[in-house]
């Protein structure tokens, strides 16, 4: 704080000099010369004290400014890491844990914390000698370390060869480091998760489509299955290694059923559980009600709920339908199913988590807003209808869908005609930050742009019909924005997950005057004229198999829109009239047996004199502008893109295997991966996270990196 302010210094002068250059300044209400000149040295002493507070700030990591940051770290010896585009713009965090590091250097549990700093992934660091089969010293037995295995302890059977295995293995003479070799005395195991657990917050059941009993629900909005995931509980001590609880893994059936029965036999009601079940845990069922009333524990029944088949392949039930009785909830949370005792027990509302690989497409995840003054805003909850609402805003305003829930209908978006030289309409309607409302529509959604409208959809979830952008008889220009948006590829999904109508469009875009833009998207084929423009970023088009149209004119394979595609995974086969840019994408199609005459090649560009293709995966065959470090190429001649899973609702949806090349997998032009994953930076978190270990491992231990998802 300043103390030599403009009065202090005013009223250390004589009052005969005070009194004179009040009487120069002739109105009381106004500063003399000298008064005037004295706030001006003021203004400098303040500048020179901050001036000499920041030097004593800056001696210090936690205060000192962002340039200084660097000079501390040379100081100890920090080696600087690759940046993580926004994600790592000040080493400040790591300078600070640097000394604490070297102090703890080569242990368990700084391993694991180190680990989880650098990457920003959950992370698990395991000691292999602890889980070696070995001769026990009678004076230094090691109970919790026996050499063979107990073949009642499911638990640890379920578990074995895993984060959290604990059964004894003979020593493997390979390096860990190869992600190969693990038991053996000098290695380090950091198992890193890299799939997000992703929440779903008091959504209704959806009932089974093959049911008529009313007992049998699917979690999943969409009415298919879906592999629950944990909400991984925070680690509350530093000195503790993270345990099954703080992983973010995919729940188990058996291991769930032990921890349920297990805190239902627990007499405390407040003891600490790790079941997974209950308010603020992975899962939880509620009654409805204000506020709604969690279901207890001990009306909840951990079961097997798979499809039991007849002789001639057709689901004729579910498994453990009678061992469900009238009072309790049987639910799969590897399938996502619920079976009531009873229909009486329902209806009931569930928060859940599932799994992801990024945050695209709809999700309750932070969303930046759209930008600007909308005016007229409109807000839709409780499963309200849609369509009175975007009457009011057609004009220019913004809907907001407050919730995650269900809306059965099929709005017409209208944006109206402006004339003159007014200014155009604006309309947006996006979900409200950290919700996910799901749009089921029962057809063709109508998108009527008025002359030089927009539209902007944001963190919306559509099914049951694609979202058409008619022609109109004008030449008037038309808007589109899909920002956060999940189009649900093949339209609707059955029972088991896979899509209804694989290949049938998401999008159709007629108005050859029509701007598309899509960010953060996952959708399905996208249909759009020659001449309109399409701009891809951040995004999955996934037509359901690589022989499937994902973009064209038509079914038939007619040259498309002009296209500008970044940071996307498009499955399926393109014809676009020109190709823009196209940068750090992979384009995964292939012709199939029989391709139609205008299919020549599985990427096709009319216009190859223009556009260019840039740290692409572009397959065999493919007709494109001119290509600038693609895949295939002379060094990496076989390169192909292998994924987790192609399945639109599977965890690891989009997601490149580790045995993808690494020509892909570190092929962009920023040293990350091609495809949607490209954003999240994952070579370099690997070699980050491989350059810290050299530095703080102790001598003679070796340390291997295991993706457990």
């Amino acid at each position: 704080m300043n103390s030599l302010t403009p009065e202090r210094l005013y009223s250390l002068l004589p009052t005969l000099h005070r009194l004179r250059d009040a009487a120069l300044a002739g109105d009381p209400a106004k500063a003399g010369p000298l008064q005037a000149l004295l706030a001006a040295f003021a203004r400098e002493f303040a500048t020179l004290e901050e001036s000499v507070d920041q030097l004593y700030d800056d001696q210090f990591i936690e205060t000192c400014a962002e340039w200084v940051t660097p000079y501390i770290g040379d100081l100890i010896g920090y080696r600087p890491l690759r940046g993580l585009g926004t994600e790592l713009t000040s080493p400040r965090a790591e300078v600070a844990d640097t000394i604490a590091f070297r102090r703890r250097k080569g242990t368990a549990l700084m391993l694991e914390e180190l680990a989880q700093d650098v990457t920003g992934w959950p992370a698990h660091a395991v000691e292999f000698f602890e889980q070696l089969a070995t001769t026990q010293y009678m004076k230094h037995i090691r109970l919790h370390a026996p050499a063979t295995c107990n073949l009642r302890d499911t638990a640890a059977l379920f578990r074995r060869d895993g984060a959290f295995n604990s059964i004894a293995h003979t020593a493997e003479m390979r390096r860990p480091e190869t992600g190969a070799g693990r038991y053996n005395i000098p290695n380090i195991g950091i198992f890193l998760w890299r799939l997000l657990s992703l929440s779903l917050t008091a959504v209704p059941l959806t009932p089974d489509a093959g049911d008529a009993t009313g007992r049998k629900f699917h979690l999943n909005p969409l009415g298919a299955d879906m592999r629950l995931f944990r909400f991984a509980q925070a680690e509350s001590d530093i000195s503790h290694l993270a345990e099954p609880i703080n992983a973010p893994e995919p729940l188990s059936v058996r291991l769930m059923a032990m921890a349920v029965r297990a805190a239902q036999a627990t007499a405390q009601p407040n003891a600490r559980r790790e079941d997974d079940y209950g308010d603020g845990e992975s899962l939880v069922f509620f009654t409805p009600g204000t506020p709604p009333i969690p279901v207890p524990t001990a009306k909840v029944r951990v079961c097997d709920l798979r499809d039991i088949l007849d002789g001639g392949g057709n689901v004729i039930g579910w498994a453990h339908e009678a061992q469900v009785t009238a009072g309790t909830i049987g639910f799969d949370p590897e399938r996502g199913r619920v079976l009531l005792g009873n229909p009486a027990d329902g209806p009931l509302l569930a928060t859940f988590h599932y799994g992801t690989a990024r945050q695209i497409g709809g999700g309750e995840y932070p969303r930046v807003p759209a930008a600007g003054d909308i005016g007229n805003e409109q807000t839709v909850d409780a499963g309200g209808a849609w369509q009175a609402k975007l009457n009011l805003i057609r004009t220019g305003g913004r809907l907001i869908i407050g919730d995650s829930l269900t809306y059965r209908e099929t709005p017409t978006f209208v944006v109206d005609d402006v004339t003159g030289d007014a200014t155009p309409h604006h309309v947006v309607v996006a979900a409200h930050d950290q919700t996910r409302p799901l749009l089921a529509a029962g057809g063709e959604i109508t998108l009527d742009i008025g002359a030089r409208g927009r539209l902007t959809l944001d963190g919306l979830v559509i099914s049951g019909g694609a979202l058409r952008l008619a022609a109109f008889a004008d030449v008037e220009p038309r808007e589109l924005l899909l920002r956060d948006c999940t189009l649900v590829p093949g339209l609707t999904l059955n029972g088991d997950g896979s899509p209804t109508s694989p290949g049938e469009p998401s999008l159709i875009i007629e108005h050859p005057f029509a701007k598309v833009t899509l960010e953060r998207c996952i959708v399905g084929p996208i249909r759009a004229v020659t001449d309109a423009e399409v701009t891809l970023t951040d995004c999955i088009i996934d037509a359901g198999a690589p022989a499937n149209v994902a973009f064209a004119a038509d079914a038939a394979g007619s040259p498309c829109a002009e296209l500008t595609v970044a940071q996307c995974t498009v499955i399926g086969k393109v014809h676009t009239k020109l190709l823009k840019l196209a940068s750090n994408t992979i384009f995964f199609a292939e012709l199939g047996p029989k391709p139609a005459e205008k299919w020549i090649a599985p990427l096709l560009v009319q216009r190859r004199q223009e556009g260019c293709v840039r740290f692409c995966y572009v397959p065999a065959g493919s007709i494109t502008p001119r290509r600038f470090h693609c895949v295939p190429n002379d060094t990496a001649p076989t390169a192909l893109p292998l994924f987790t899973s192609l399945r639109y609702g599977d965890p690891g949806y989009g997601q490149l295997r580790r045995a993808t090349s690494l020509t892909i997998r570190a092929g962009g032009d920023n040293d990350s991966e091609i495809g949607v994953l490209n954003a999240l930076f994952q070579p370099q978190r690997e070699a980050n996270l491989r350059l810290r270990l050299d530095e703080y491992l102790r001598f003679g231990l070796h340390a291997g990196l295991f993706f457990a998802s």
